[in-house]
């Protein structure tokens, strides 16, 4: 294919994808199925990846992310994004309206718009493509976050409506939905992480996390509400949000025109009694002004528009009997404690179990049993104590202690110093670790070999086919055919039966076949040591190379890593010693997996072969992506900072003065563009 052919089908693909991405993340209508979605995907990211001149700074292969960005760069808004005042009572929004009509008189309308509980965004397009996301921060200035903001895929990166502004703001909220929520914190507590305490604080991590590969894989969404340009465009609030929707964005269907304050309150006691039902957070409902030169007339306090507020529902909080603890274990052996309650109603689900994390929450509320406690959905999702009612407790009520031993093999739990959670040393014996690590090994990020699944692993364990991660390349279709078992889950109490069928069998032979193709980095990863996440066994498998490097590695040779700390070097060691786990390392690669990286591509030859350069700055004729793959494809190398070794700083407009000041202190030569394409032309 040459490059004329390879521009038009990139073209083509990213025409397609962006459509597709409108229809399942805006209008909840896909079009085509996931893997159709991923072969396309697959194929724009290896032209781009073969003609890196042709890469789109908003090609739809930007949303998988991989830009890391090691500061956030501030940035002050053009418009001030000013905060809402609050209220939580019907009287205080009473005063709200007389404000208005004393002001504006009886003629207006109101907007009411659900208030997401996310984190406040303001994106700039220019000529119809993603120019700058900036965080709210104090109001006047906030950090940008461009690449992380990209990999919403609900956020269209290019505009096709003719007519747009040659350059507009758009704001709205940046949420996690419950369901991204729940699988982020079951990943974060399985590798022994501390969850977010709620979705909002998980989306304001994301947005400030550095690699944007790993903000992709969080699934963040977004809902606008707001279009501010310098030349207004329309009359009212309400046609700017139609306009928004119109033009490609996700906007709330939920935003209704209320004449009246009493169609005001209506429209929070339909919206707090459906906030159960959603797949978001919200905590209010913002009423606004609807028309634009009533809103001026209104004006603004220091801090807030007068022309808009918003009503804050209350936590719903509920007092129920504290009946039993008991105890769940990890697959790396970290013990948590489970409060069994009296069941209860809590925003719209009955709440039977709830969390109480470690034993240090335990201690800090002083459980006793039969307590009456106060029961809250943490960001209304995960049941959470946050209190005890001690007045009502008996004089004879008997004090929860911490388990000292585990609940499932009786071995005594150890506490390491500085840390929180308790474990069960008996990583090779315990039941729910064996269960736990394999779960683990199986699961998509790892080797992915899913159609085996949770309940089939607990079957295979219960009848002693398999007890380590080895022991699944050495299953036959014998083994499994006709096996079955109903299975209850120990926290929602529902049954489930799995079986093995001729079907079944087969998909899972052929999924653990072709996890043999998975690379070295998370092969390593699956293995489940403790503190080892996906990032660093990526760091860990390049670094080293293979799997015997590793095992070889000693203390000060892995603290050497970047990123790699005292805890997880001493974490690493005392795994690859344990003579158990060096067999089912031996016996994972006689079965075929891969423990060793691929050898990278030689570098390109070109004119700025043995060139380190770094870029900063806006430049007039290329993006920055462009520029990057303008010097890969002519050889060159891109570093993030300015060293001795580097040699060729290439400035565009508004460059870092940090970095010209220290290219000019080092004496590295300070290049333009023109510059840059003259240097390949020579």
């Amino acid at each position: 294919m040459n490059e004329q052919q390879a521009r038009t089908r990139i073209q083509e693909l990213t025409a397609a994808l962006n459509d597709h991405n409108y229809r399942y993340y805006v209008l909840a209508q896909p079009s085509v199925s996931d893997y159709e979605y991923d072969m396309l995907l697959e194929e724009l990211i290896k032209l781009e990846s073969q003609f890196p001149e042709l890469v789109d700074q908003n090609s739809p292969s930007q949303r998988v992310g991989g830009q890391v960005t090691k500061k956030f760069p501030v940035v002050r808004h053009k418009y001030p994004m000013l905060s809402l005042g609050n209220t939580y009572s019907k009287e205080e929004l009473q005063d709200f309206d007389q404000r208005i009509r004393k002001a504006i008189g009886e003629q207006f309308e109101y907007v009411c718009e659900l208030k997401f509980d996310g984190v406040a965004i303001g994106i700039t397009y220019a000529n119809g493509k993603i120019l700058r996301a900036v965080t709210r921060g104090d109001g006047m200035q906030g950090d940008e976050v461009t690449p992380n903001i990209k990999t919403i895929r609900s956020l269209p990166l290019s505009l096709k409506k003719e007519g747009l502004p040659a350059e507009f703001e758009v704001r709205g909220e940046v949420f996690l939905p419950h369901k991204s929520f729940l699988k982020l914190n079951q990943e974060k507590i399985s590798n022994e992480e501390e969850p977010f305490a709620n979705p909002r604080n998980a989306a304001a991590g994301s947005l400030k996390t550095q690699d944007s590969a790993l903000v992709a894989k969080r699934g963040l969404d977004s809902f606008l509400y707001g279009l501010f340009t310098d030349t207004p465009l329309f009359d009212t609030h309400y046609e700017s949000l139609r306009a928004l929707k119109d033009w490609g964005f996700k906007v709330s269907e939920f935003s209704k025109k209320c004449k009246t304050l009493n169609e005001v309150f209506l429209y929070i006691e339909t919206m707090e009694q459906l906030r159960p039902e959603l797949p978001f957070d919200i905590d209010g409902v913002v009423i606004k002004v609807n028309d634009y030169r009533q809103q001026e007339q209104l004006g603004y306090t220091a801090k807030s528009p007068r022309w808009a507020i918003s009503y804050k529902f209350k936590a719903e909080r509920v007092a129920t009997r504290l009946l039993d603890v008991i105890y769940q274990v990890g697959r790396t052996g970290a013990v948590t404690p489970v409060a069994v309650l009296k069941p209860v109603p809590v925003a719209g689900t009955i709440v039977k179990r709830a969390s109480l994390y470690n034993a240090d929450r335990m201690a800090e509320l002083d459980l006793h049993l039969l307590d009456e406690v106060y029961v809250e959905k943490g960001g209304d999702i995960i049941p959470k104590i946050i209190g005890v009612n001690d007045s009502v407790r008996p004089a004879n009520a008997q004090k929860v202690q911490f388990a000292t031993h585990c609940p499932e093999c009786d071995t005594p739990l150890a506490k390491s110093e500085g840390e929180a959670i308790h474990y069960c040393p008996n990583s090779e014996h315990c039941p729910p670790q064996i269960q736990g690590k394999i779960e683990h090994f199986i699961s998509r990020r790892a080797m992915d070999i899913e159609t085996l699944g949770q309940g089939r692993v607990e079957i295979l364990i219960s009848n002693g086919i398999i007890s380590n991660l080895a022991d699944l390349y050495d299953l036959k279709y014998e083994q499994l055919l006709g096996l079955e078992k109903t299975i209850t889950d120990p926290i929602t109490l529902k049954t489930k039966k799995f079986s093995f069928r001729e079907k079944t069998v087969e998909n899972i032979l052929n999924a653990l076949e072709n996890s043999k193709k998975v690379g070295f980095e998370r092969v390593l990863f699956a293995l489940g040591i403790r503190l080892l996440g996906e990032t660093m066994a990526r760091k860990l498998a390049k670094h080293f190379g293979n799997i015997d490097a590793l095992m070889k590695a000693s203390f000060e040779e892995l603290t050497s890593v970047p990123d790699v700390g005292e805890k997880m070097a001493f974490s690493i060691i005392d795994y690859f010693k344990q003579p158990g786990h060096q067999e089912i390392v031996q016996r994972l690669k006689n079965a075929g997996l891969k423990f060793e990286t691929q050898k990278e591509a030689e570098p390109r030859q070109g004119p700025l072969n043995g060139a380190n350069l770094v870029i900063s700055g806006v430049f007039t004729h290329y993006s920055r992506n462009e520029i990057k793959a303008l010097i890969e494809k002519n050889g060159g190398k891109i570093t993030g900072s300015v060293t001795s070794k580097t040699t060729y700083l290439v400035a565009g407009e508004n460059m870092g003065p940090e970095k010209r000041k220290k290219a000019e202190e080092l004496g590295v030569k300070i290049i333009s563009e023109d510059d840059l394409e003259a240097l390949i032309k020579q």
